[in-house]
């Protein structure tokens, strides 16, 4: 893949992380962070440069989509907006119609394009939802309070039947953290487009067991505003894991083929499982501790995670090399689903 065309599939990924006109201003930030940390190497795209032409409109969707004349390439630039759009777990209808240019200009074949999306709404939990979590909390509960304080009805009922502190098990939950972590580090390592689509519904997944332990049950939107209050920006996560594969050399299509093979462990391992791990062991604290925690208070305890998470990654590294070789895509749609 050339450097030409690796800019091409970076600014439509950027592309579609913007299109969205809502974003965050902390996830545009966290994209920007992405976008200067992966510029230094010599002969690799500039992505600050093409973070400020996008976001500045000083380059058109139609301009990248031309200088993708692969097929294969122009397949791999639809999933991965695609996935871009569904990483907060849904779609607006801003993303919709970015969508349906891009297939447009793609001159994606209809039935394939069909068929891609449905996957990644199931994996990204839009449809049926991939870990059909339970049942939302009450309506008239205040949105912005959901994921950092217990409803009344949701106080009332974790009283009368969760378990108390000293009967969850803390080893289990450790040892369900880091094989979150593992799974999630391997992903990083497959080249194929499905694997980091399921990274953050797995986060999702982990989440809301730790919570369960601790008798509380929220639905999977909440799941994701606590963790988007603990800083981990979810279109920028899957941005950054595209991107780190790309410019590792893993990612990439020919004629459909799926072409690299596990990756190393540069590649962005180090980022879904310190990710990972750091977000588990913040919420087995936060749960734990009644949901009393500010949201300045989890993004500087996840911080604080994180780095000894990320020295963690190089003791595992045989353990997620092996996951790795193992996993295929009905078995990683599995544990999204939670079978």
């Amino acid at each position: 893949m050339t450097l030409d065309q690796q800019e091409a599939l970076l600014a439509i990924a950027l592309f579609a992380a913007f299109a969205d006109g809502d974003k965050a201003d902390s996830e545009r930030e966290a994209i920007r962070g992405i976008a200067d940390t992966l510029s230094g190497d010599a002969g690799a795209p500039n992505m600050t440069r093409l973070y400020q032409d996008v976001l500045l409109k000083r380059v058109r969707l139609q301009a990248a989509v031309d200088k993708l004349s692969n097929s294969g390439h122009r397949q791999l630039a639809y999933e991965m907006a695609v996935s871009v759009c569904d990483a907060d777990g849904q779609q607006t209808a801003a993303e919709r119609d970015f969508l349906a240019e891009l297939r447009r200009f793609l001159a994606i074949d209809p039935a394939q394009a069909q068929a891609f999306n449905l996957q990644a709404e199931e994996m990204a939990g839009i449809t049926a939802g991939p870990a059909a979590v339970p049942a939302p909390l009450p309506e008239s509960a205040p949105a912005a309070a959901l994921a950092l304080t217990p409803s009344s009805s949701s106080s009332s009922s974790s009283s009368s039947s969760s378990p108390s502190t000293s009967a969850v098990d803390d080893a289990a939950l450790d040892r369900s953290i880091l094989n979150y972590a593992l799974l999630n580090g391997a992903l990083e390592l497959l080249p194929q487009s499905w694997a980091s689509m399921a990274i953050i519904p797995l986060q999702v997944r982990m989440v809301y067991s730790i919570g369960q332990a601790h008798g509380v049950s929220l639905d999977q939107g909440h799941v994701r505003e606590f963790i988007a209050a603990a800083g981990v920006g979810l279109t920028s996560q899957y941005v950054e894991q595209f991107a780190r594969k790309l410019l590792g050399g893993l990612l990439g299509k020919i004629a459909g083929r799926t072409i690299g093979g596990i990756g190393s462990a540069g590649t962005g391992m180090a980022f879904s499982f310190a990710t990972t791990y750091a977000l588990g062991q913040l919420a087995k604290r936060y749960y734990a501790g009644g949901r009393v925690m500010n949201t300045q208070l989890l993004k500087d305890t996840y911080q604080g995670l994180l780095a000894p998470a990320k020295q963690m990654q190089t003791e595992y590294l045989p353990q997620i090399k092996q996951k790795a070789a193992t996993l295929d895509a009905i078995q990683v749609m599995d544990m999204v689903r939670g079978k």
